[in-house]
């Protein structure tokens, strides 16, 4: 996995990058069939994006009309560079360099005959000259694109399990290098840490599990006004399937916009644990949530699908 992260580091690390010349690099990884990517281009207030969408088909997928469970994985970000204020790739690149390489990887063990059980939906987009914001304790990577149009192009409808891959360095809250695992999300219930995504994180980075903490806040929409840790739960926003953060951490409060931060070796591990999950839950022996469970809790205390939304304004209250 770590061959791939070099070489889209490296494609990645272009001002003139855009989502064309990652699906070429993911059709040469698919072989011969190609990889069938989509890119789309997104104009905003303060520039564009570049969307970058692909399936790879599973044995018994639902687009084949099989029965086995479709997983998304996002790369979630504002940008992977912040030109002309700062020159290179920045650290909030991760989640899309990660993407990119369970995309790669899984297309390649596709064409060399390892096809897993489930459809595998991987989305991310690609800006090279992202705007920065103020955000404490370190400044933010904006985005040319709101939130809003970042889910309507990352999280679709057929992703039945969102594994949201983003860095979350610029916190004081994880002091752990590596990758931390959220609970599971779902509805505007921030449940438990899934027992087997935890056991299998453990054993892909041969160390012991680490979580962190997920306030109300976290979990419902930007533009509300308040504090998000970051965006890596906004997918849980735009879906009713259950949504589970895996972040690329520092044990330093690290900026996003700041270049020379980012360690290959630790998105290799979230690009390696992608994958894992991937043939898990396909093949339907891994969960992100234990459905009975939450439909008690529903049963009990009701819906809080209303956190999904930006609420009531202040003039409603």
């Amino acid at each position: 996995m770590l061959k791939y992260v070099l070489d889209i580091v490296e494609l990645l690390d272009d001002p003139q990058v855009t989502g064309k010349a990652v699906v070429g690099y993911l059709d040469a990884a698919a072989g011969a069939e190609g990889s069938s990517a989509q890119v789309t281009t997104v104009m905003g207030d303060q520039g564009s994006t570049d969307f970058v969408l692909v399936r790879i088909p599973g044995s018994r997928g639902r687009a084949s009309g099989g029965d086995a469970r479709t997983l998304g994985v996002v790369g979630r970000l504002g940008g992977i560079g912040a030109r002309p204020e700062v020159t290179g790739l920045v650290s909030d690149a991760d989640g899309a360099t990660a993407a990119i390489a369970t995309a790669a990887k899984l297309l390649d063990m596709r064409r060399r005959g390892d096809v897993l059980p489930g459809d595998v939906v991987v989305a991310t987009h690609i800006c090279p000259s992202a705007p920065t914001e103020p955000h404490d304790p370190v400044p933010f990577m904006g985005s040319p694109v709101d939130i809003a149009t970042m889910n309507r192009h990352e999280v679709t409808a057929d992703m039945e399990a969102v594994l949201s891959i983003d860095t979350t360095k610029g916190n004081r809250i994880i002091n752990h290098k590596g990758l931390a695992l959220s609970p599971t999300v779902k509805e505007g219930w921030v449940l438990r840490v899934a027992e087997q995504l935890g056991e299998l994180l453990a054993v892909v980075t041969g160390e012991p599990l680490v979580t962190y903490p997920v306030t109300t806040q976290d979990i419902t929409p930007y533009g509300n006004g308040v504090h998000h840790i970051n965006s890596i739960l906004q997918p849980a926003t735009a879906t009713a399937a259950p949504v589970v953060g895996l972040a690329v951490t520092s044990a330093a409060a690290v900026p996003g916009c700041q270049t020379g931060a980012s360690h290959e070796s630790d998105i290799a591990s979230a690009a390696r644990y992608a994958v894992e999950v991937a043939k898990g839950f396909g093949a339907g022996s891994l969960d992100f949530h234990d459905p009975v469970e939450f439909d008690n809790l529903v049963h009990r205390y009701g819906s809080l699908a209303h956190l999904q939304t930006l609420g009531r304004t202040t003039q409603e209250v």
